[in-house]
């Protein structure tokens, strides 16, 4: 079915212009193809924001005992889209029966658009972490959409002089920063703070100190939760008086922080403690599931690991504990619904809920509208009771 053509509405004032009769005829003689025009758009859009992109693994580096970068290029070879450093990559990821997808970091700097590295440490009982620690190997395929996220650094408004706060794998997005600072030569300053178990636990431990050598406005502080004999460095909590020791003054300055989520309270409490305003606090979602009970919303005596029904409209029914994310159960049960971020706060993962009730971990982002229509973030969702929801299953390969 083709468009209708286009024809002009022209207010009769209009007619009084000079040329206005001229311009009307042009109109009508290159008609408006709605189709084509969607076609073209999309054509010019679709480099720099694909709906998926195809991707090999190239490489894959040893970074530690229990870490791995994968080095990712297109398929079908040429550049990749762009990407501003602290950008996330949702990689879509099928183990087993069971489809689902994760975010990671972009580890790289920006100024390489030939690949993507994601840096993927092992968590114990993680499903893709594991996965793509054990199984894959180079000359493997993956889909992912384009890269995505806000945890970047604007010169406008950050100023040129930055602490990171970064836990295990959390150091992918500092090291993105560092990289794009380095190969650029930025005047910009940036002070890492970095947590990790023991010393062989460092992530990228060797170009830290290569950098940091060569290049006076990165500075690297590496704190240990387990110090090693002859360790001279700082040993964890990473409490206020040691964010100032290693990293004062914090005035004016714009602090990252990006590790487990479960830590973000603490930190965040510790650095409002040294007078540094929530404006000058930016928090990667890496969200990490809390005991259902400690989320704010609980409602008091509900035992999580009561079972509820959830039945998908159009699809199947079955049953999971309240106190388990919505999102993994569909995965399981053969239903994945489209999902990127996983932590709450890109809403791709929205489902409907038709009837019953759910709560919602304090890292959701619902829209006003969400909220007024029954839409749930099923990332960070638990039911409370039965209920159907409705979705359009995700389409990850």
């Amino acid at each position: 079915m083709t468009d209708p053509p286009y024809t002009p509405s022209v207010n009769p004032l209009a007619r009084l212009l000079e040329g206005v009769d001229g311009v009307v005829e042009r109109l009508k003689a290159h008609a408006a193809n709605q189709a084509a025009h969607r076609a073209d758009a999309r054509a010019e859009v679709e480099p720099y924001h694909p709906r998926k992109l195809e991707l090999t693994v190239t490489e894959l580096i040893d970074e530690t005992s229990t870490t791995k970068t994968l080095r990712l290029r297109r398929a079908a070879g040429g550049s990749l889209p762009p990407f501003r450093a602290g950008q996330y990559l949702s990689l879509d990821v099928q183990v087993g029966d069971i489809h689902t997808n994760r975010a990671f970091s972009i580890s790289s700097s920006p100024t390489r658009r030939d690949h993507y590295d994601l840096t993927v440490r092992r968590l114990p009982g993680g499903l893709v972490s594991n996965y793509l620690l054990d199984e894959v190997s180079i000359g493997d395929r993956f889909t992912s959409g384009g890269p995505m996220g806000t945890f970047t650094h604007d010169p406008l408004f950050h100023g040129d002089d930055l602490v990171f706060l970064a836990g295990g794998s959390g150091v992918a997005p500092a090291m993105s920063m560092i990289r794009e600072i380095v190969e650029l030569g930025l005047p910009r300053r940036m002070t890492l703070l970095y947590g990790s178990r023991r010393s062989d636990d460092i992530i990228f431990q060797n170009e830290l100190e290569a950098i940091e050598r060569q290049h006076p406005n990165i500075v690297v502080h590496h704190i240990l939760a387990q110090a090693d004999p002859g360790w001279t460095g700082a040993v964890k909590p990473l409490n206020a008086p040691l964010i100032v020791k290693l990293a004062a003054p914090l005035a004016g300055r714009m602090t990252y922080v990006c590790g487990p989520a479960y830590k973000y309270p603490y930190l965040v409490g510790e650095l409002e403690s040294l007078g540094l305003p929530g404006r000058r606090i930016r928090m990667e979602a890496n969200y990490v599931a809390k005991s259902p009970p400690d989320t704010p919303d609980w409602p008091s005596g509900v035992d999580p690991t009561g079972a509820v029904t959830v039945s998908v409209r159009g699809g199947k029914s079955f049953q999971m504990p309240r106190g388990r994310e919505l999102i993994y159960a569909l995965e399981e049960n053969g239903m994945p619904p489209a999902a990127s971020c996983r932590s709450g706060e890109c809403g791709d993962c929205r489902v409907k809920v038709c009837s019953g009730e759910v709560v919602h971990a304090e890292e959701a982002r619902l829209r006003t509208s969400d909220r007024r229509f029954g839409y749930a973030h099923s990332c960070v969702a638990y039911p409370l009771t039965d209920i159907e929801v409705d979705f359009q299953p995700g389409n990850y390969f």
